[in-house]
């Protein structure tokens, strides 16, 4: 999956900015809202949101329309621009299932989403990473002690970025924090304004064939980086064979880009508008596969919601239980 997520500290302005930024309004007019789970003939309807990536792949195989299609479910696709906007439109009942980060829905369940796991991918630590200058003197992790460090703030590489400086004997506070997005890090980055710049996949690979930035470290061995697929409480509760069939057709295309890294890389490129040595950078440090949420998985998105808590990026302590897969909860002792 490709994340473009970004998410603002307070839950409350980010509703606004989205909203009107991205203009979600006109999206939840053009798809509509809870009735349209069903369409006239009362047939049942997977509303999919997603981002440009592998969802995108999934759209146009038509594969998970031929799999719902005996069950009398059609499915509707609606692109969004990022993954805060799509839990967003999950919020008002826009949307029954989409593709985001790990921060996005951190923040979506502090402000009371009615979110649930559908599915998760296999850790992807290669896909995200702190990068500086080609000649810059920065040469370790210790050396980023008192630098400026760009990134995106509440994202999952604001908590790489905690426990990267924590392996290496240094606090958050040691470093100064450039809150800035991804076009705009980038910028900064190429005009040296700051001194490194935590990214992940593609921009982290666009940054080092176009601006011959170096690698200082990657999340190896200090966080996994996993991606997410999301649903709502009531929908799952009424649809787990649907949801069921969606992250099977999902860890298709996972293993089908596995076997066939070059022609993924070329459709990639073709959704994304990069460059083809790009994705094939970003697809070669990939680790691919998506599988049900266990409670394994829910408490690695535990210690980054009890993180962020501590870091007052959000305003309470979360139970990721709470956002717990239907069955997992079923089965709980």
């Amino acid at each position: 999956m490709v994340s473009f997520d970004s998410f603002p500290r307070h839950t409350a302005s980010w509703r606004r900015r989205q909203l009107l930024g991205a203009g979600l309004a006109a999206a939840v007019a053009t798809v509509g809202g809870p009735a349209l789970a069903q369409d006239k003939a009362g047939d049942r309807v997977l509303r999919v949101g997603h981002q440009k990536g592998w969802l995108s792949i999934l759209k146009s195989r038509g594969t998970l329309e031929k799999r719902l299609a005996p069950l009398g479910v059609s499915v509707r696709w609606i692109e969004f621009n990022a993954g805060p906007v799509q839990l967003e439109a999950l919020n008002v009942g826009s949307i029954d299932f989409g593709d985001v980060g790990e921060a996005p829905p951190i923040f979506a369940q502090a402000a009371g989403a009615p979110l649930v796991y559908a599915g998760a991918t296999v850790p992807r630590p290669g896909l995200e990473a702190v990068i500086v200058p080609k000649d810059s003197p920065i040469r370790s992790v210790q050396d980023l002690k008192g630098k400026r460090v760009a990134y995106n703030k509440g994202s999952n590489v604001q908590y790489f970025l905690v426990k990267l400086l924590e392996k290496h004997g240094l606090k958050y506070g040691d470093v100064q924090s450039v809150f800035l997005a991804p076009a705009d890090a980038r910028a900064a980055f190429e005009r040296g304004s700051v001194d490194a710049w935590l990214i992940w996949d593609p921009f982290l690979a666009a940054a080092q064939k176009t601006l011959d930035a170096r690698l200082l470290a990657d999340a190896t061995g200090v966080v996994n980086n996993r991606a997410y697929y999301f649903t709502s409480r009531d929908f799952a509760t009424r649809n787990a064979d649907v949801l069921r069939i969606a992250i099977e057709e999902v860890d298709g295309i996972d293993r089908w880009a596995s076997k066939n890294q070059t022609a993924a890389a070329a459709e990639l490129s073709s959704i994304l508008g990069l460059d083809k040595s790009i994705t094939e950078l970003y697809l070669s440090r990939a680790r691919f596969g998506t599988s049900s949420v266990t409670r394994e998985i829910l408490a690695e998105q535990q210690q980054i919601a009890d993180t962020f808590f501590e870091l007052k990026l959000i305003p309470r302590k979360l139970n990721l239980l709470h956002a717990a897969p239907v069955d997992l909860i079923a089965s709980r002792p």
